[in-house]
């Protein structure tokens, strides 16, 4: 008597496809959402005649650089060029500095009213910046900054996001690292520096990038706080593209692809160091 073959698991019957069945949902979105990109980047290598016609072309007949040229041949590009990267650095910097100070004290240290403060920065979230924008112009006035780069790097010294990030991850980190610092005689600042901040990479990096991309395309308050353009952002410059009665699209286009080239380039360098901080910053509240 022949023994029937031993039945075969339904898991080992199913036809396992080489990728995530996630990715036949998320691919078509990603398409979609990279569709304004792509007509940017095709947009940017056209003519102002194909690009005013209707109906609109939807390919090049011939690459065009003449936006570019226009663009890049401004005298005062590679000067916004350089405000936007001062800007950005330096709120980038300050934001990690003094957001790490503020959380990590949020997170480990118990002080009279830090509850009360902690509440208090995160209600500051909830307020649109419509609303603090004219008490923000009369401090910088006050203060002599206006018209000047230092109007667009003092309110964005620190966010209270980057403060909030940061304490939620301190919180997913266990104590007994830095009670070990402790006993070897480390003081907090040296226990932040050599303990918590090498563990908070992801964090960090997730910080920069956010601060990187909210300063970099900011356009409503140096449209309110600067007035010469020797002083002017990337984003205030492109639209001095933009005239009354005619319009260079051809040059705005070419603009604002140089302007989202280095956002894009910074997210991808820090896709993976975002995800892992969101998902490790929500373990503990």
């Amino acid at each position: 008597m022949t023994s029937r073959p031993a039945a075969v698991p339904a898991s080992r019957r199913r036809r396992h496809l080489p990728f995530s069945a996630w990715h036949l949902l998320l691919a078509p979105l990603a398409l979609l959402f990279a569709v304004p990109l792509l007509w940017l980047l095709l947009s940017s290598v056209m003519s102002n005649a194909e690009i005013n016609r209707f109906p609109p072309a939807l390919w090049p007949s011939k690459v065009d650089l003449g936006g570019y040229s226009y663009v890049l041949g401004n005298a005062m590009f590679p000067r916004w060029l350089l405000n936007s990267v001062i800007v950005s650095a330096v709120a980038v910097t300050s934001n990690l500095v003094f957001g790490s100070l503020g959380g990590y004290a949020f997170a480990r240290m118990r002080f009279a009213g830090s509850r009360v403060l902690l509440v208090l920065m995160l209600a500051t979230m909830a307020v649109p910046f419509q609303l603090t924008m004219i008490p923000t112009f009369l401090v910088m006035k006050k203060l002599g900054l206006i018209d000047t780069l230092g109007a667009l790097i003092v309110p964005s010294l620190v966010t209270p996001f980057a403060v909030f990030l940061l304490r939620q991850f301190f919180l997913s980190l266990p104590r007994e690292l830095e009670e070990a610092a402790w006993i070897d005689g480390c003081s907090r600042l040296r226990v932040l520096w050599s303990i918590v901040l090498p563990l908070a990479r992801p964090a960090l990096a997730t910080v920069a990038v956010l601060t990187f991309l909210t300063t970099w395309n900011d356009l409503t308050w140096p449209l309110i706080a600067i007035n010469h353009d020797t002083q002017y952002t990337l984003q205030l410059g492109l639209t001095t593209f933009q005239g009354q009665h005619h319009t260079r699209w051809s040059a705005v286009m070419a603009g604002n692809v140089l302007t989202v080239l280095p956002v894009l380039v910074a997210f991808l360098f820090a896709q993976k160091a975002f995800i892992r901080s969101v998902t490790s910053s929500g373990l503990k509240g």
